[in-house]
C-alpha cells in the first residue's frame, strides 16, 4: 500500500486572513477581533495587531494596538491569545474610529511601550 504524503501547514499566512481573526484573552473570552496590522515598512516586520473591541456592530468600537509577539495563535479556538484581560484593556492606549492615531507620534509611541514594556516600534534612529 503506498503512502501518502500530507504536507505540514504553513506556519505563513495572508495578512488578509490574519484580519477579522478572533483574539482572546487567557481565559478563553473573546475580546475581539483584529482589525488590521501595523508593518515596519522598513524592517518588513508586523509590530502591532489593531484590536477592535466594543461597540456594536462595528459602530462605536475601540480600538487597541496590542504587541504582535504577545499574541500567539491557538488552533483548538481557531484565533489568537493575547496575555491581556478584558480589565488590562480598560487602561490600554486606544484610538476610536473617528480619530486614527498618528502612528509617527513619538508620544504615542512612548505611551504604547509604557504600557506593554519594550517593543520595536520607534526604537529605530528617525522614528
Amino acid at each position: 500500500m503506498a503512502e501518502t504524503f500530507s504536507p505540514a501547514p504553513s506556519p505563513l499566512i495572508a495578512s488578509d486572513r490574519v484580519q477579522g481573526t478572533a483574539v482572546y484573552d487567557p481565559s478563553g473570552n473573546r475580546l475581539g477581533r483584529i482589525e488590521t496590522l501595523m508593518l515596519d515598512k522598513v524592517a518588513g516586520t508586523v509590530e502591532y495587531a489593531v484590536l477592535s473591541f466594543g461597540g456594536f456592530l462595528g459602530l462605536g468600537s475601540s480600538h487597541y494596538p496590542l504587541p504582535w509577539n504577545r499574541l500567539r495563535y491557538d488552533t483548538g479556538l481557531g484565533g489568537y491569545v493575547v496575555d491581556v484581560t478584558e480589565t488590562q484593556l480598560a487602561t490600554a492606549p486606544s484610538f476610536s474610529q473617528e480619530g486614527p492615531v498618528d502612528w509617527s507620534d513619538r508620544q504615542w509611541g512612548e505611551r504604547l511601550r509604557g504600557y506593554y514594556g519594550p517593543a520595536p516600534y520607534g526604537s529605530r534612529d528617525g522614528m
